[in-house]
């Protein structure tokens, strides 16, 4: 049976653009959904029944089921099964000509009714009408959805297919968008159509891609490589394409069209001969816009046919036969069809065509194997509302009407079961898979049904009109995707899991992997205010928590002054196990503390909360450092639990690296025996250079910060009164005190400052030639990408391997305005020092020459508040080959990562390699355009799943690795 995702779009008359984007909702706007209220509120308070915008006719004219024994827009309730319905006054109102109709078919047709809210483009539709619908069963509901992921585009969803690979989505600009399912990167984005893309169906072996749309074209494309296969068009004016059906036996395809006819291409017998474009939709006269203006003559259509006969170049024309019609398939617009087996409902081999048309009708088609052609043999007549969409499960056949209905039909005695008012308004969409049945609506809500079509959930699953929907199971979750006209593509998981240890671990290492950074993020282990210190608490336990889920043996060390604590795991290798030596044991070190963040402060999102966004997972700390942290804990635990852990693996999670590590240095050194011995060291805290290229960290430099203050015995006075250049002011004092830092190009000023500054080698100055390329020729921005490769190094040198002095700061005592001379002034300075530049000898240098050059009559006091040395690697060691060989491996390709240096400073990394006599490699996972520290930080959910690969492989690489 094909995937077949059926339309939910707008026709030709897009160019007026009938779909514009709904506002997002804001936290104070209460959203009336019908849903919320229950049967038996109404049955209590009937005027429940009567909200303001009752609008459209009442065609529930078939028996409900079970207790619900009135019309959804009745005022009057029977409680007994056997009373017949009545219909009120109030429902047959004037809703018909408030709403634009579907076209009939003349005489003896069948009454006209209502356009879906999709189709609709008359002045005033009018709000939903207020009903009561189906509520949630209390025993059968779920915890509700998991929203994964959301990707943006410029316009309307309109359409969607998923592959086990892809999810496809059509949209209002006639592109195809391809999204990673695993990643949800953007690895495609296909220009298929002129007009809007209404259905994207896959073949059943989802070899085969089918496109239709507005331009009346039906594309095929290659779904692994999205090439353009064929071009199929009709040689009659059809309109718009509303949906597509393939049988993968019979290798042929059916097209519902506007013009109400069906119509089918049997891909077996492909034109031998290339057709002409003469009856190509392009090359025919537009009834409207081609009409002859002023003279006789139309208006010129420049390029549209140059354009189609460039494109025919790329793929091959396939021109339907005139015979390959069923003309007025239905009174109504065709919008949409399926194909099922014919043993599936009883009826012998072969297959059968569904089709579901405005009209209210579900035709049944015999499929003639060898040539495609359709013969109805049975029509379901639902009744005046359009059917918009299909789903078939087992026997049962899930109808989605105009008026918010879902009609159930047996298929195998092709009656009608019973009809349901699932919705406030059309359902546009309805997808099944397993056990659940999904529904979505024109409201923007979407619902999920169990076996017995009992609704267990519903969510708002857009802010606009829920256009489309498909369904998948990956990893042993259920995927519910659906697009709506707020220009997005959303990914639920709507599965049911039991939050139990052992089912946690059942899943898929990576869907644990994200719901583990998802809680993580949730705790703000923001180290600088003591506001946060029992979130931070509960971070380090929640680590604590998992470790010991892989089997780690894990605790807390408690650091001085009530410091947040640090986290300590070890996982045993199994070498001795198997009989073979014990390798060599390594050490992670990261941080879960972050820098603080706050709402709606340059926040498009809740930065405690993480959001997936077009291929990013955002939130404070996701890169910094708790997505890799995660990782690395993830990989070695998929190393334990496969049995391929030959060494043990130590992790030092630390909750104080913000604030300048501070206890971190006592408390290892009081645990050292528990610590054991170290053999290497990994951490990743950095990042790459650009978005694209993969790098390694072999240098960092230090930090020396301190606060030089200046203070008067006298008060703040005031600078009418009291100003006198015979008056010492701290303030001058500190400005003339801080310039004899630096000269005028920014040298520092201190004797024997640049002496141990190694020089550079033909070695290290070889490393930079592959980094200026990458700069220059990258395609993300960066800030030297338009500089000469030499100016690019100068700069990188002279931030990653050359010493440098800041003035942060300066503050003054007193009231702000601008007439005070302030009693005291200090500044909050720091020197970055690098490699053989001592710290002591660098911090006791700094201390006297500013007192030397300080010659006022004022008191100076010099503090030193923080202080971290720099670090340089060996990256022709072990663990930087083991690491290049698994960064390599992982993002696949030949080309070595880079080998950069950082401004920055770590204090932990050059202190744990004196500590255990152990050499250092730093391993980065995110990107430049990360943003740590800043707004909206966040990491590429790929890099996400890289590190832990790349993770895993040094892990396993460094057991056996010699210096």
């Amino acid at each position: 049976m094909a995937n077949t995702i059926q339309p939910s779009s707008a026709n030709a008359s897009e160019r007026a653009n009938l779909l514009p984007p709904s506002p997002p909702l804001s936290s104070s706007q209460t959203v009336y959904d019908p849903s919320d209220t229950s049967e038996s509120d109404i049955l209590e308070d009937p005027s429940l029944c009567l909200k303001p915008f009752l609008q459209r006719v009442c065609t529930t004219n078939r028996r409900p089921f079970k207790r619900h024994t009135y019309c959804p827009h009745s005022c009057t309730h029977p409680t007994n099964d056997s009373e017949p319905v009545t219909l009120p006054d109030c429902c047959m109102a004037t809703a018909n000509a408030r709403r634009a109709l579907s076209p009939g078919g003349g005489a003896g047709s069948r009454a006209a009714t209502p356009l879906p809210r999709w189709l609709d483009n008359s002045s005033d539709v009018g709000s939903p009408p207020t009903t009561a619908t189906l509520g949630v069963r209390a025993e059968d509901q779920d915890s509700g959805p998991t929203l994964l992921h959301r990707v943006r585009h410029e316009r309307s969803i309109l359409s969607l297919a998923v592959s086990n690979k892809f999810v496809f989505a059509g949209s209002q600009s006639g592109e195809i968008l391809v999204w990673s399912i695993e990643t949800y990167q953007l690895v495609g984005q296909l220009k298929a159509h002129t007009g809007s893309v209404l259905c994207l169906t896959l073949a059943p072996d989802q070899s085969l891609l089918f496109s239709s749309a507005g331009d009346a074209i039906i594309q095929v494309w290659n779904s692994e490589t999205f090439a353009n296969l064929y071009t199929i068009y009709s040689t009659f004016d059809v309109g718009d394409v509303f949906c597509v059906a393939v049988s993968e036996s019979s290798q042929t395809a059916w097209f519902g069209a506007q013009n109400t006819s069906i119509q089918w291409y049997d891909l077996k017998a492909r034109d031998s001969i290339r057709p002409t474009l003469t009856s190509h939709p392009s090359r025919r006269n537009h009834r409207f816009f081609d009409s002859k203006g002023p003279g006789g003559r139309p208006a010129p259509q420049p390029g549209s046919k140059d354009a189609w006969e460039k494109g025919a170049t790329t793929s091959k024309l396939l021109e339907i036969d005139p015979n390959n019609i069923v003309q007025y398939a239905h009174f109504g617009y065709v919008y949409c069809m399926l194909v099922i087996p014919s043993a599936q409902i009883g009826q012998g081999q072969g297959e059968i065509l569904l089709s579901g048309g405005g009209d209210g009708d579900v035709k049944l088609w015999n499929i003639d194997s060898q040539t495609g052609a359709i013969t109805e043999f049975e029509k379901l007549g639902g009744g005046d509302s359009g059917v918009l969409s299909m789903a078939v499960k087992d026997t049962f056949l899930y109808c989605g009407l105009t008026d918010g209905e879902i009609c159930i039909w047996d298929l195998d005695t092709l009656q009608l079961v019973r009809t349901v008012k699932a919705h406030c308004d059309d359902v546009l969409t309805m997808s099944v898979k397993g056990d659940c049945i999904f529904s979505g609506s024109a409201s923007g809500y979407t619902r999920k049904w169990n076996h017995r079509f009992e609704c267990i959930s519903r969510w708002q699953a857009h802010s606009g009109l829920v256009l489309a929907s498909c369904v998948t199971t990956r990893n042993d979750r259920l995927l519910y995707i659906t697009g709506g006209n707020d220009d997005c593509v959303a990914i639920w998981d709507v599965s049911f899991f039991e939050a139990t240890a052992s089912k946690t671990t059942g899943r898929t290492q990576n869907d644990q992997l994200l719901s583990s950074l998802s809680k993580l993020v949730s705790f703000r282990t923001v180290s600088s205010n003591p506001q946060y210190l029992e979130d931070c608490r509960r971070g380090a336990t929640y680590l604590k928590t998992l470790f010991k889920r892989f089997g780690a043996v894990a605790t807390l060390l408690p650091t001085e002054d009530g410091r947040n604590p640090v986290v300590f795991a070890r996982f045993s290798g199994t070498g001795m196990k198997q009989q073979k030596p014990k390798g060599k044991t390594v050490l992670f070190y990261g941080h879960y503390d972050v820098i603080p963040a706050e709402t709606g402060q340059g926040w498009s999102t809740d930065p405690f909360e993480l959001t997936g966004l077009n291929g990013y997972l955002y939130g404070r700390g996701v890169s910094d450092n708790k997505g890799p942290i995660l990782a690395a804990l993830f990989a070695a635990g998929e190393l334990v639990q496969s049995g391929k852990l030959d060494s043990d693996i130590v992790f030092l999670i630390e909750g104080e690296e913000e604030c300048g590590s501070r206890g971190f240095k006592d408390a290892v050194q009081k645990n050292k025996d528990l610590i054991g011995d170290i053999d290497w060291i990994i951490l990743a805290n950095s990042y790459w250079l650009n978005d694209e290229t993969p790098c390694l960290t072999y240098g960092l430099r230090g930090v020396i910060s301190a606060t030089v203050s200046i203070s008067s015995e006298k008060p703040d006075l005031h600078s009418g009164v009291d100003g006198s250049r015979l008056n010492r002011e701290p303030t001058i004092e500190l400005v003339n005190l801080l310039a004899t830092l630096t000269d005028a190009s920014g040298e520092v000023q201190i004797p024997d400052f640049y002496t141990p500054v190694r020089p550079i080698t033909p070695e290290e100055d070889a490393m930079y030639a592959p980094i200026t390329q990458t700069i220059s020729t990258s395609t993300s921005p960066h800030p030297l990408s338009s500089l000469t490769p030499d100016e690019i190094k100068a700069h990188l040198m002279s931030k990653w391997r050359f010493p440098s002095f800041t003035v942060h700061r300066v503050d003054v005592s007193g009231p702000t305005n601008a007439t005070i001379i302030p009693r005291s002034a200090s500044a909050s300075i720091s020197l970055r020092i690098v490699p053989n530049q001592d710290l002591a000898t660098i911090k006791a240098a700094l201390i006297s020459y500013i007192h030397a050059q300080y010659s006022g009559s004022n008191t100076l006091e010099i503090t030193i508040t923080h202080e971290a040395e720099p670090w340089l690697g060996d990256p022709t060691n072990a663990a930087f080959r083991t690491a290049e060989a698994a960064v390599m491996h992982a993002w696949g390709g030949d080309k070595r990562p880079l080998y950069i240096r950082e401004g920055g400073s770590i204090p932990g990394i050059r202190f744990l390699e004196k500590e255990f006599g152990a050499m250092a490699a730093h391993v980065p996972c995110g990107q430049a355009s990360d943003g740590a520290h800043l707004d909206n930080e966040r990491l590429r959910l790929e890099n996400l799943w890289k590190a832990k690969e790349v993770f895993s492989e040094v892990f396993g690489g460094l057991a056996t690795a010699e210096e």
